[in-house]
């Protein structure tokens, strides 16, 4: 799988030879190419339209906050953390991930873009793939990302007057206001919460060997035991 993708990275390399700002790397079986924001809707393009390549669906756009990725003390991450690093790897704090498939080709690609900290914008894709609409849209909701020229960018899975985006790490854990029915006013009201906000710990990426070792450790004591 590993020779297949870096044939396909290639491919898209010799494609895209004229256009700067694009890098390439194959990395667990996946083949990911990261592209400046201002190419990116050139780069989608040659990516649909070229025959050796022929990316003709979409299958998912997602915006990802990268605050406190891969930061971790004693295996520990504190929302200190979270709120306040990002990690050396990370080129800002936003970017936007688009999953690409070639029906015809049957052969997949991420493609991802690197956007401002202050402000995260970029063009929509939904004129190349219309089936990006409501991929934005989430994209939009729940990171704050902002799509250019979107038909229609509204929020999609939050509430009306929802205020934020509540997967940007800083987010609170138990929001910012509750919501509840009034029977005096027979509407629905928005309160500030009542909960108190706890520590959340992320998903860490760890490079050594020490939990392994510690599965091999209880594998040893329960053969002991048998």
């Amino acid at each position: 799988m590993s020779q297949y993708y870096s044939e396909l990275s290639d491919k898209v390399t010799a494609a895209l030879a004229e256009i700067e700002a694009v890098e390439a790397t194959v990395a667990r079986g996946e083949l990911t190419i990261e592209v400046s924001k201002d190419k990116l809707i050139q780069i989608c393009q040659i990516l649909r339209d070229n025959q050796e390549l022929a990316f003709d669906t979409i299958i998912d756009v997602c915006g990802v906050d990268y605050s406190g990725y891969g930061v971790a003390k004693d295996g520990i991450v504190k929302a200190s953390d979270v709120r306040s690093k990002t990690s050396k790897n990370c080129k800002t704090r936003y970017a936007s991930v688009y999953h690409l498939l070639s029906v015809k080709n049957n052969h997949r690609i991420r493609v991802r873009t690197w956007l401002d900290d202050d402000f995260p914008i970029v063009d929509s894709v939904v004129p190349l793939w219309s089936g990006a609409n409501w991929f934005e849209r989430e994209a939009f909701d729940l990171v704050g990302i902002l799509y250019s020229g979107h038909p229609d960018l509204r929020r999609i899975l939050t509430d009306y007057g929802f205020i934020g985006h509540p997967l940007r790490k800083d987010f609170p854990v138990v929001g910012q206001v509750e919501m509840r029915y009034d029977a005096n006013k027979q509407r629905v009201i928005y309160e500030p919460v009542t909960m108190e906000e706890r520590v959340i710990i992320p998903r860490i990426i760890r490079d050594d060997n020490r939990y392994a070792e510690r599965m091999q450790d209880s594998s040893d004591q329960k053969g002991e035991k048998a």
